[in-house]
């Protein structure tokens, strides 16, 4: 596949195990890329590595030529003010980063969390620092890479537009292990409106000057069921949605994208994702 074209794929479900059933979802979609949880999401449980059923799913995604990336646990907030809260955060990014590299991942998605209060924000940031720079300071050249992922913009949210990031590279010391995953749903719901025609340009363009274009590493592609700014994180089939098929056209074009893979966090499973991946194959021509 030539490099020029960002590879498409989903968030695929691992019940029943990674090697089984993320591969023959992976295959019925025809997904180039795909996105595992690696633990419970809801959760801060680290189960102990199966190597075996690790160097299984290694062989598949080699042979298949799938990019593999996982999605670390929802409840990791960096910038919490509770204590119990902000220890596990950290032990689960660290956990996650050690299972992605054990099963060859490119990149660990962590979400940008919230200083919950606003008289927080600025204590967040220090020990976001003050937390991140060992664990990313122990971070190998074959360690895949800790992604940002912008939340829809609600309550106290550290990162509530894509300008936010740069506080959030600065709190990491701009390391190079750091990247960023762009959701489109959830810069919709932030108010950056990628629906307008040159929108997603407009935004894609903001990002590159604020992180930098070899920092953009994922897409989850996402429509929206809600409007412009609403701040609600509900995604919507591509098409289906307020933010529509048009964009993902305009975003597929965009050279910061790349190789950057687009991953589907839609509603739905195979025929809905397989229907989806053929769209968006189709408009990446």
């Amino acid at each position: 596949m030539p490099k020029s074209t960002p590879r498409i794929g989903a968030h695929t479900p691992t019940s029943g195990g990674m090697a089984k059933r993320s591969i023959a979802y992976a295959e019925a979609i025809g997904a180039e890329a795909i996105q595992v949880f690696t633990s419970n999401p809801r959760g801060w449980a680290m189960p102990e590595t199966n190597h075996e059923a690790d160097s299984v799913f290694h062989e598949k995604v080699a042979a298949l030529d799938i990019e593999t990336y996982v999605h670390a646990p929802f409840l990791i907030n960096l910038g919490s003010p509770t204590e119990g809260t902000y220890k596990n955060s950290l032990a689960s990014t660290e956990y996650s980063l050690k299972r992605g590299k054990e099963i060859g991942a490119l990149g660990v998605v962590i979400h940008t969390g919230s200083a919950v209060n606003e008289d927080f924000i600025e204590k967040a940031w220090k020990q976001i620092n003050k937390g991140m720079m060992p664990i990313l300071s122990a971070l190998t050249e074959d360690a895949p890479m800790l992604l940002l992922e912008p939340t829809a913009g609600q309550g106290q949210s550290l990162v509530k537009r894509v300008e936010d990031l740069e506080y959030y590279l600065k709190a990491l010391e701009y390391h190079p292990k750091v990247g960023i995953c762009l959701d489109t749903c959830h810069v919709f719901a932030a108010g950056h409106d990628i629906a307008k025609k040159g929108g997603m340009k407009e935004t894609l363009d903001l990002l590159v000057e604020v992180a930098g274009i070899e920092r953009i590493q994922l897409i989850h592609a996402n429509d929206s069921m809600d409007v412009c700014g609403a701040l609600k994180d509900r995604h919507q089939n591509i098409g289906d949605g307020f933010i529509g098929v048009d964009p993902f056209k305009e975003l597929l074009k965009h050279p910061a994208v790349a190789n950057a893979p687009l991953i589907l966090e839609t509603p739905g499973m195979e025929p809905e994702h397989g229907k989806e991946v053929a769209l968006l194959k189709k408009l990446r021509g």
